[in-house]
């Protein structure tokens, strides 16, 4: 029997608890208070997102996919157009010359650590001897001209500057049709411009310069990068960083008296005459001309074409090799002749004591003869 207020033996006495007191959550509510803070914030987030949206336009769009990783520019590959205009541009500068008709503008390249420049002449020429260079970075340095020679169309300038960059060469008789090229220079003023082609031609003869002023030839390489005003001077240079030739004239359709423009007719001077070139003005102050010792009044004017041999100038190289005055001048080095200025362009091509091999025509007999050419006496 069990007596009320009496604890049983061997019995626990049952809880009692306070009402009023606050209790322990039950399972029920553990699982109802994530589910009230789910929809709490799904309703806070679709506010703000709602209140984003219309603040950046209502229903905008995310363009573009995520970003990939895009290489420094000193991580470009050094074979890459980018890699070569990289290396090449420090040792590009803009060429400024003053004389009585104001300032003309070129482009030249550091030929040797000492801050020989190379430019062409027509950029040099009527200045007063003074000349300014800009660097690829936008400083200056004053310049003095060296020398420079007007049939070939080479000037060199000299810098007073430490650290200077000088380019690396290549070999202008290496070149192929098709072989991709840059131009660099500063056309129109726009320095550290660089442009992209191919080489469109080789052995171009080229017959240049003002009316009344020097006659110019060279057997030019053809491309079709772009080349204008400001870039005379400038380096060509290969799919390797290398200068090839010198940027020296283009063609343009224009009247007279209009101003010329690229139509991609550029051409230059083979870097491997320009050095020799170079190399004579640096050590004598004038440049060797290479001849061959005979001239041609015009094309033979028969079947096969070929130049016909007005003068032969005695004891000179072509006499040393048996050419006469008449013989028909069919090809030199396998390159046919067809125009007078052929045969002096493409003889400057080469340095004097080069052996070259002519093909000619005398009477209905075609002949081979070796011309070792010479330097002019001049």
């Amino acid at each position: 029997m069990v007596v009320p207020g009496v604890v049983a033996p061997g019995t626990e006495p049952e809880p009692v608890t306070d009402p009023d007191a606050p209790g322990r959550p039950t399972l029920r509510h553990l699982l109802l208070i994530p589910v009230i803070t789910a929809l709490l914030a799904g309703t806070l987030g679709g506010a703000l997102g709602y209140a984003f949206a219309v603040r950046g336009g209502a229903g905008a769009a995310v363009l573009g996919g995520a970003p990939a990783e895009v290489p420094a520019l000193a991580q470009r590959k050094p074979e890459s157009l980018a890699g070569v205009a990289e290396r090449v541009l420090p040792s590009v500068v803009t060429v400024r010359v003053s004389s009585l008709g104001g300032t003309s503008e070129g482009s030249g390249f550091i030929a040797t650590a000492d801050g020989h420049v190379i430019t062409n002449d027509h950029v040099v020429a009527g200045g007063s001897g003074k000349a300014s260079v800009v660097f690829s970075d936008g400083s200056t340095a004053p310049a003095t001209i060296v020398g420079q020679d007007a049939e070939s169309d080479i000037a060199v300038i000299k810098v007073s500057r430490p650290g200077l960059r000088p380019v690396e060469f290549g070999d202008s008789d290496a070149l192929a049709v098709g072989d991709p090229v840059l131009a660099i220079g500063s056309p129109l003023s726009l320095a550290n411009t660089v442009t992209a082609g191919i080489v469109s031609a080789l052995d171009r003869t080229m017959q240049a310069g003002e009316p009344g002023g020097p006659v110019r030839y060279y057997a030019a390489i053809q491309t079709d990068a772009a080349v204008n005003h400001g870039n005379s001077g400038g380096p060509l240079v290969d799919g390797a960083g290398r200068v090839v030739g010198v940027n020296s004239t283009i063609k343009s359709l224009v009247a007279e008296g209009q101003e010329a423009g690229n139509i991609g007719l550029a051409f230059a001077i083979p870097i491997n005459q320009a050095k020799r070139v170079t190399q004579d003005i640096i050590g004598t102050g004038k440049a060797r001309r290479t001849v061959i010792g005979a001239r041609a009044d015009g094309p033979a004017g028969v079947v096969g074409g070929g130049l016909r041999l007005a003068e032969v100038e005695p004891s000179g190289p072509a006499d040393g090799a048996g050419l006469k005055v008449g013989d028909v001048i069919l090809k030199i080095n396998g390159r046919p002749m067809t125009e007078p200025t052929d045969l002096t362009a493409l003889v400057r091509k080469y340095a004097p004591g080069s052996v070259v091999t002519v093909e000619y025509r005398r009477g209905s007999a075609r002949q081979n003869t070796s011309v070792t050419l010479a330097a002019d006496a001049k």
